[in-house]
């Protein structure tokens, strides 16, 4: 399904741009969608989700969810242009209430699929985030050569100017989407921890509200004189509200892996001494050190993404999700982790966590 969007984009852009203009809209949209990832990745980082996961997300957003909003928009221009053709009311509705509700659904789409196929790697509002934010970045990264490539060809005549569209998509807004979007990823998110499919769609329907507002408000302020005033005044603010949030979502995720991974200290599993170290952003950082210095990066690499993985199988089972499965992971993931501590204390006599 997404290689024949994937053609039919390309032929579209093909038609309108040409081979050349394509790729250098292509080469200048890489510069925001570098930016967006590099975000993304940040905000991943604790519990990174499966790049598989990730990139089926990425491949929605630049084609399904895209392709669907071009052929809706072509089909409504065409319906403007035969009753009459396009008034400012029209071109105001198009932006502010057409797009918005078109695109966010056809994003929320993908990440509400994601979750279905792989709810176990959905254990919260990061991760939801996360994919959401991935579908965005797709979605934008498409979005972004249509809009630069009609630039860059003079599409529109004197009035081309790819410098300011950069500016506006590119500087000031790389973050857009991803910032509608995640309202989505977040009530999915949030509701995945119930471990309930139809619970979850109705989150999903929950979370479409708020993205399509905001989206809406983020195109209708554009026709405002003042949009720069606008910009200032609400959309940076709402930006630092959502990255804030982030961060205290994140704080959340290293006080959960802590918790859950003192349980198996208690056990035995591991010592009460490796839990900052496997649990702490510092206690990683001190450990990876170490662990390079002494050439065994990759093993403490693995063992801390084991541990975290093992927190979070405990902490579904906690919550009554799918214990079968969980219980393999956990057991699963128990024999990973001894092996390699075993392989850790051999390859140098002195714990990393001494």
């Amino acid at each position: 399904m997404m290689g024949g969007a994937l053609l039919l984009l390309a032929a579209y852009f093909l038609t309108i741009l040409g081979p050349g203009f394509t790729l250098i809209a292509a080469i200048i949209a890489l510069i925001p969608l570098a930016v967006v990832l590099v975000g993304v990745g940040w905000i991943d980082r604790w519990e990174p989700e499966p790049r598989g996961a990730l990139l089926f997300a990425f491949l929605w957003g630049a084609t399904i969810a895209i392709l669907v909003a071009l052929f809706v928009d072509s089909g409504l221009q065409e319906v403007i242009a035969a009753i009459g053709g396009p008034t400012d009311f029209t071109n105001f509705a198009q932006s502010a209430i057409q797009a918005p509700i078109v695109e966010e659904v056809g994003k929320g789409i993908g990440v509400f699929l994601i979750y279905l196929a792989a709810k176990h790697h959905v254990d919260g509002p990061i991760d939801g985030i996360v994919y959401a934010a991935v579908v965005a970045a797709g979605f934008a990264f498409t979005e972004n050569i249509q809009y630069f490539g009609l630039e860059v060809s003079g599409y529109y005549g004197e009035d081309s100017n790819v410098a300011l569209v950069f500016f506006v998509r590119g500087i000031l807004s790389p973050f857009a989407h991803v910032l509608f979007t995640a309202c989505i990823g977040y009530a999915i998110g949030v509701a995945a921890k119930r471990g309930s499919a139809l619970w979850t769609f109705g989150a999903f329907l929950v979370g479409l509200i708020p993205a399509i507002v905001l989206h809406a408000f983020w195109n209708g302020s554009t026709f405002f004189a003042d949009f720069f005033v606008v910009y200032i005044a609400i959309h940076v603010p709402m930006f630092v509200v959502a990255v804030g949030m982030v961060v205290l979502m994140r704080r959340q995720e290293v006080r959960l892996t802590g918790e859950r991974l003192s349980e198996y200290a208690a056990a035995g599993w591991i010592s009460a001494a490796e839990v900052p170290s496997l649990a702490t952003p510092a206690g990683r950082r001190q450990a990876m050190q170490w662990a390079k210095a002494n050439g065994i990066g990759s093993l403490m690499r693995d063992y801390i993404r084991d541990s975290t993985k093992l927190a979070y199988a405990r902490q579904r089972m906690m919550t009554g999700r799918d214990l079968i499965g969980n219980q393999a992971d956990e057991a699963a993931l128990l024999a990973k982790i001894t092996d390699t501590r075993r392989r850790l204390a051999e390859a140098r006599p002195t714990s990393a966590t001494a």
